[in-house]
């Protein structure tokens, strides 16, 4: 795990746009200084296999990992579901959730991730008095992907009402600084230049404090969770007689630097007013399928403007190759139409680091970050599927990565049973 490249020759790789053979690149410190396809490199160490950039989970609540195999045993909503992960939420302390989203972290670094972005409102104690340290839970968060290898960008939650300006309740209690004014005094003590905002929800934050949360994330990334269900939207309209997407644009929140989650049920101006102030979409099909949320109109969003990114949410799967294909395939069961993305555009969509705020992220080439994830090509599922991009998103899964790089050095190297050991035992305490 500790391991530095310097000199490789990549036997494919995805480079400007296509699979190029026998890429030479090497690594200066975190950063790719030559890319070269066809290139020669005497005694370089030659890596089998096809070479993809890193790609970035840019949507993660770590300890929703602790429900995988749980929540799906019964029948329910999306209501029930939250139930059962308010459950979960009042059971982690400070050292449970290192354990926990250290196994997690390192599930993401092994299934190709370097990066994710971590939805973070789990802040206080569970009464929701504060820890003598405010930022205690972000600590853990930190030390863990420091642990696993991954890159954090931490997204500090604003969540300070259970439904529209009503009070926080039970473990919600956690969430919440009290209003949006004490969540930006917090948040603006909260070190590392890695992080972001974010507004849980127009339900979850007073229309009359979106705009300060937005305030203080000024140049930062801010993500949202938007229109996830449909009673949101309901609950929304009678509240404030405009749609979440509305209310968002009108508190001066959507723009290059903000990402709406979700975004499920959308009319045709909410899909206008995102495509227009670029505000990228984040897509997260495996989980939206898993609570029944819906399929959102991911085509149309990115006609009309609105970039896309990935995430995986609740992992209740963790694999971006999974939420790659799931975007088309998704589409294709709402439209009964097939060929609705290249898969090109579907790497780039889980290559995206814009929407974390990082700009040096996310392809082979000089000046990036050295971030190399390497997929085998001689595997029951990707064995003679053509060993080009359509390998990677038409049939590689996580279980394909053989080897993974972040800024230059090798943090998964295919032990695959030290990770399962990992999640077995953080996963067994916080229920015991």
């Amino acid at each position: 795990m500790t391991t530095s490249v310097t000199t490789a020759v990549l036997e494919r790789a995805w480079v400007a746009g296509a699979v190029r053979d026998e890429v030479v690149v090497e690594v200066d410190g975190d950063t790719l200084v030559r890319v070269e396809p066809g290139g020669s490199a005497p005694g370089a160490e030659r890596v089998r296999g096809l070479t993809l950039p890193g790609l970035a989970n840019c949507h993660s609540h770590a300890f929703h990992r602790a429900l995988r195999g749980r929540t799906q045993r019964e029948r329910g909503t999306f209501w029930t579901w939250r139930e059962q992960m308010y459950d979960l939420a009042g059971r982690l302390d400070p050292d449970g959730y290192l354990r926990l989203a250290t196994a997690v972290y390192a599930e993401m670094v092994a299934a190709g991730f370097t990066t994710v972005g971590e939805f973070h409102y789990l802040h206080h104690q569970p009464d929701g008095t504060p820890y003598d340290d405010p930022h205690e839970m972000a600590h853990a968060l930190a030390e863990a992907a420091r642990a696993a290898g991954i890159r954090l960008v931490l997204l500090d939650t604003c969540y300070v009402s259970s439904g529209f300006g009503e009070p926080v309740e039970g473990v919600q209690r956690r969430y919440s600084d009290g209003d949006a004014d004490r969540w930006a005094e917090r948040f603006a003590t909260l070190p590392g230049k890695t992080t972001g905002a974010a507004i849980h929800s127009v339900r979850a934050v007073p229309a009359d404090q979106v705009a300060t949360v937005a305030a203080a994330a000024t140049g930062r990334p801010l993500h949202v969770h938007l229109s996830e269900q449909v009673a949101e939207n309901d609950a929304c309209l009678a509240a404030h007689g405009v749609t979440p997407t509305r209310l968002l644009h009108d508190a001066g929140v959507l723009g290059p630097l903000t990402s709406a989650v979700h975004a499920t049920h959308l009319t045709d101006d909410d899909v206008t007013l995102l495509g227009s102030t670029r505000t990228t979409t984040c897509l997260c099909p495996t989980t939206e399928r898993d609570l029944g949320d819906g399929i959102g109109p991911g085509r149309a969003l990115a006609a009309a403007g609105s970039p896309l990114s990935l995430g995986t949410d609740s992992h209740a799967v963790v694999d971006p190759w999974e939420e790659m294909r799931a975007l088309e395939l998704d589409e294709r069961l709402a439209t009964r139409q097939r060929g609705h993305w290249t898969a090109a555009e579907l790497l780039a969509a889980g290559a995206r680091h814009d929407s974390l705020g990082l700009a040096d992220v996310g392809a082979i080439a000089p000046g990036q970050r050295a971030d190399l994830v390497t997929l085998a090509l001689d595997t029951p599922t990707t064995a003679g599927t053509g060993a080009d991009e359509h390998t990677a998103v038409w049939a590689a899964t996580a279980a394909d990565v053989r080897r993974v790089v972040r800024d230059g050095r090798v943090v998964f190297d295919g032990d695959r049973d030290a990770v399962g050991r990992a999640l077995a035992a953080a996963i067994e305490e916080v229920w015991s």
